[in-house]
């Protein structure tokens, strides 16, 4: 059953000493970083915790280098921020892999290419670990699938690298603001919704079963589609492709909609668990892929910094470094005060 917030409220709240191990000190004047002991932390999540198309990786001797963790992806970047302001991440592990579901929470994940598996994320927690913080939800949602439905260029060669398959390969492309806005593409992504909501419930689960502890706390996802959608109907500065190549207007409009379900449904989840949440599509609005030369969201066929075997990846719609940095900032503020509060 899920943990309701009268059940978890009360242990944050009139326990938090206990819950921190010691680790905090509950008299904090509001807004005021202070020293601590190193909070023992993991990460977990997908390609936007892991930052994939950000160079240089991380285990690229190893199979988990298939995962393209990026060496400085925002669980990097938010713990020297916090270091910075004197609260110091013991990380345990970062174990964000590209391509996760959310069910890799809990088995092992298959990774691309044949190459093998790696363990299951929540494998990295511990009884002493006292934080918790990841993206995932994506690519459970389908996203990729999203994609694919509306862009014929990703459905052939320039999207071969990218998992998932079109909802209905036999729909075309351009027709998919329709599809999923009634019939079979609305009703799949009404069962998606509802799916993300119950394995997101089991992974909070899970999580405090393992780490009874810990704060938990859910990144969204940074808003890839601007609300004025004609902005994506040129090229960024340097760029010759429209950040989302062949998908359309209207449909940018159905892809949008679509991102903000799934935050919300991660939102909701999250208050539901008794878990802290932040929010990055309602802070991202003007770092969308379409705004040029402030875009945090690399263009769907754009070079990212990454290469395989000798030619470039394209960040597929995944955060570049500054959208890494606006990842990173918001994480840190928001662990921040959940030490604080």
């Amino acid at each position: 059953m899920r943990k309701t917030t009268s059940t978890q409220g009360p242990r944050r709240r009139a326990a938090a000493a206990v819950a921190l191990s010691g680790c905090l000190a509950l008299a904090v004047p509001a807004g005021t970083a202070h020293a601590a002991d190193p909070v023992p932390t993991v990460f977990f999540g997908d390609s936007y915790t892991a930052n994939f198309g950000i160079a240089p990786l991380n285990n690229m001797d190893q199979p988990r280098g298939l995962c393209f963790q990026a060496t400085e992806n925002y669980p990097a970047v938010a713990t020297g921020r916090l270091a910075d302001r004197n609260i110091t991440l013991d990380v345990q592990e970062d174990v964000s892999c590209g391509g996760a579901v959310i069910e890799d929470f809990w088995r092992e994940q298959q990774l691309p290419f044949g190459a093998g598996t790696v363990p299951a994320q929540q494998d990295a927690l511990k009884e002493d670990t006292r934080l918790v913080v990841g993206s995932m939800g994506g690519n459970t949602y389908g996203f990729t699938s999203i994609l694919k439905q509306c862009s014929a260029r990703l459905r052939g060669d320039e999207g071969a690298i990218l998992p998932g398959a079109p909802v209905d390969a036999e729909s075309p492309a351009d027709e998919c603001a329709d599809f999923f806005t009634s019939g079979d593409g609305k009703a799949w992504l009404d069962y998606k919704a509802e799916q993300v909501g119950h394995e997101l419930d089991e992974m909070f689960q899970r999580m405090s079963h393992r780490a009874p502890d810990a704060e938990r706390v859910l990144v969204g996802y940074p808003r890839l589609a601007p609300q004025d959608t004609a902005k994506c109907l040129k090229a960024a500065p340097g760029q010759t492709e429209r950040p989302f190549v062949d998908i359309s207007e209207d449909a940018l409009s159905v892809l949008d909609q679509a991102q903000k379900r799934l935050d919300d449904v991660m939102k909701k989840v999250a208050a539901d668990d008794g878990a802290d949440f932040v929010d990055l599509y309602d802070h991202t609005g003007h770092n969308t892929a379409c705004d040029g030369a402030n875009r945090g969201i690399g263009g769907l066929l754009e070079n990212s910094e990454v290469e395989l075997l000798g030619q470039s990846i394209p960040w597929y719609a995944h955060p570049n470094e500054k959208g890494r940095d606006i990842q990173a900032q918001r994480v840190a503020a928001k662990i921040e005060a959940v030490f604080n509060r």
